[in-house]
């Protein structure tokens, strides 16, 4: 028995993704809650992506819902994750870190950006581009604090 629970946490640890270790399995949340992130920008609706194609990038785990949206995300992942670390960017344009949902969306200049809710993304519109700039300065402070410190 001891064996074969040996094994299994084996399995667990070396057996997901290609190259990656168990220390790149920090976040095991999956990034834009599974949101499948080329989906954004290469159809009309974002999809959902599953556990057969898998990237890690920043320390976030990133599904895919095929193999060719996977090697796209890897060989250039900036392109396609999300601005804020998947954070709302009407939040971050405020200082703060709401999370963003994956349906709430925008694709501006190549760069995805979530919101938190429909309500909120109406006021993000209404300044697309000043809401960006206060949000890009606004992210250097606030990348690495907690959502609860803000």
């Amino acid at each position: 028995m001891k064996l074969r629970s040996t094994l299994m946490a084996l399995v667990v640890l070396f057996g997901f993704a290609g190259n990656a270790t168990a220390s790149d399995y920090t976040n095991s949340t999956p990034a834009v809650q599974g949101y499948d992130v080329v989906s954004y920008q290469a159809g009309k609706r974002p999809v959902r992506g599953n556990g057969h194609f898998v990237s890690i990038h920043d320390g976030a785990t990133y599904q895919f819902s095929s193999a060719d949206n996977q090697k796209l995300f890897e060989s250039n992942p900036e392109k396609y994750a999300p601005a804020y670390g998947g954070y709302c960017a009407f939040g971050a344009s405020v200082g703060k870190k709401f999370i963003g949902d994956p349906e709430v969306w925008r694709v501006v200049d190549g760069r995805l950006y979530l919101n938190l809710d429909t309500s909120i993304q109406s006021d993000w519109l209404k300044d697309v581009p000043g809401r960006i700039k206060s949000a890009d300065a606004n992210w250097r402070e606030i990348e690495d604090k907690d959502p609860a410190s803000l």
